[in-house]
């Protein structure tokens, strides 16, 4: 694919958004002689700015939006955008970094195009690209991690490089839509961000978009996954299960993982070596070799990166035991289906919930695991719609509110200084009198954390710090 007309010196592009994602659009462009124009409704943002592109407010561009050629906005940008809204109706293009970053690559525009391997899916993305990097480097190739994980794709071009491991959100595939990988898998899909996308078949839709070059992957496990991978355009594909893989297939024998899609039941990796608990381990280990596989990556080289992978903070990261209990903090679990396959890891839990659902309903979350609670400990804007739930699927679970009329915010802590670490502190108290030993004290809140936090890593921190505290 050659590079667009619209990228020639003197294209009016408008770059909407002047945080990371902007500035390294901006960067790119700036050395290709277009006209630049940077929009951001933050005046401190655009001040930050040392470019010579023109910068002005949003609502400007908006007004003057059809005197552009090219619109190159960033991924938290929805369709409903006022700005992008107006963009389309003007029939000016969009585009994502990624899509950019894609047309430079593939045109050779940073030399040689790299193989790209796209990792996408409701849960499992941030582990499996890791797993996937891992396993590229074990077996000696240039290779970047970039995407929703690491740098933006764009900021990685400009290094040597073969093959990018890219982690790629919905919202990035949203606006990316000539991406065609070398391979690519759709992990799982499940209810989220459905107020970025208007519905789930939107949001199916997007993740999709991995799936339409030489080798789509999906998790037959997960049953929109399974239809997104059936209509697939890919000449081949791949599936993934937990059981016995039939031919074309991944899967796991004897607990051993196995590759029938690119050799003959060639065996990978104990599954047993898997640092990450539960069947969702597994399934991150087969999603992550299936794309290695796919350019030739050598079984030895997927055994010995599962062997020696570490989990990431905050992904079921085992903070500690006290009093025979174990803490674990997979405060990333940050919607039901993530909380779901966490829980499942566990035979009996303490579960740590709340926070905001975007729109997510947590019935099936609740009926699939209540046997598994021994308590629930509710935080959070939405923990009553958990706690409704909970009365419904799994009476006989105790259930702890301790805190009540928090929203702490951005900058955590409310109006009387009670902050979220605070809070935190009081839950753990709360969980810790609910479990015994052998239980595990499980942070899955299956929420964003927005209302109490900065993000989930400070939830994850707070949670962690009072764990600590304990054996204090």
């Amino acid at each position: 694919m050659g590079e667009t007309d619209l990228l020639v010196p003197g294209a009016r592009v408008l770059v909407t958004g002047a945080g990371i994602t902007g500035r390294s659009v901006s960067a790119v462009l700036e050395p290709k002689g277009v006209r630049l124009t940077i929009c951001d409704d933050d005046p401190l943002a655009l001040q930050r700015l040392i470019t010579p592109a023109k910068v002005v407010t949003t609502a400007e561009a908006q007004t003057h939006i059809a005197d552009y050629d090219l619109v190159v906005t960033s991924p938290g940008f929805s369709p409903t955008t006022p700005v992008l809204a107006a963009a389309a109706n003007a029939g000016v293009p969009i585009w994502g970094d990624v899509e950019l970053a894609w047309r430079l690559d593939s045109s050779g525009h940073f030399g040689a195009p790299r193989q790209w391997l796209v990792v996408t899916g409701t849960n499992g993305k941030t582990t499996t690209t890791s797993m996937l990097h891992a396993m590229l480097i074990a077996d000696g190739r240039r290779t970047a991690l970039c995407g929703n994980i690491g740098n933006p794709v764009i900021d990685v071009l400009g290094e040597p490089s073969d093959v990018l491991a890219v982690e790629l959100s919905s919202f990035q595939l949203h606006w990316a839509p000539s991406l065609r990988p070398e391979a690519g898998v759709v992990l799982n899909v499940a209810e989220d961000h459905l107020d970025w996308h208007g519905s789930m078949a939107a949001y199916a839709a997007d993740k999709a978009r991995v799936l339409g070059g030489r080798v789509a992957v999906g998790g037959l496990d997960d049953p929109v996954a399974a239809e997104l991978l059936a209509a697939s355009p890919a000449p081949m594909r791949v599936g993934f299960r937990l059981g016995e893989p039939a031919a074309g297939e991944l899967g796991v024998a004897g607990g051993v993982l196995v590759d029938n899609a690119f050799g003959d039941r060639v065996p990978l990796a104990d599954a047993a070596s898997i640092p990450v608990a539960g069947p969702v381990g597994v399934l991150d280990a087969l999603g992550a070799a299936a794309l290695a596989r796919a350019i030739g990556v050598r079984p030895d080289s997927v055994a010995g990166a599962l062997a020696g992978f570490q989990v990431g903070r905050h992904r079921a990261e085992i903070i500690g035991t006290h009093n025979g209990v174990t803490y674990v903090d997979d405060s990333k679990a940050t919607n039901p289906h993530a909380a779901q396959a966490s829980i499942a890891a566990y035979p009996r839990v303490v579960w740590i919930a709340g926070g905001l659902l975007k729109g997510a309903s947590v019935d099936e979350l609740v009926a699939a695991v209540g046997n598994r609670l021994v308590g629930a400990v509710l935080i959070g804007r939405d923990r009553e719609l958990i706690a409704n739930a909970l009365s419904r699927h799994a009476p006989d679970v105790p259930v702890v509110q301790p805190v009540t009329g928090e929203d702490f915010g951005v900058h955590g802590k409310d109006e009387t200084g009670v902050t979220g670490e605070a809070v935190m502190a009081t839950v753990i108290d709360a969980a810790s009198r609910l479990a015994g030993p052998g239980d595990t004290v499980l942070l899955a809140p299956a929420g964003a954390s927005f209302d109490q936090f900065s993000g989930y890593g400070h939830r994850g921190d707070a949670f962690a710090a009072a764990v600590r505290a304990l054996s204090r």
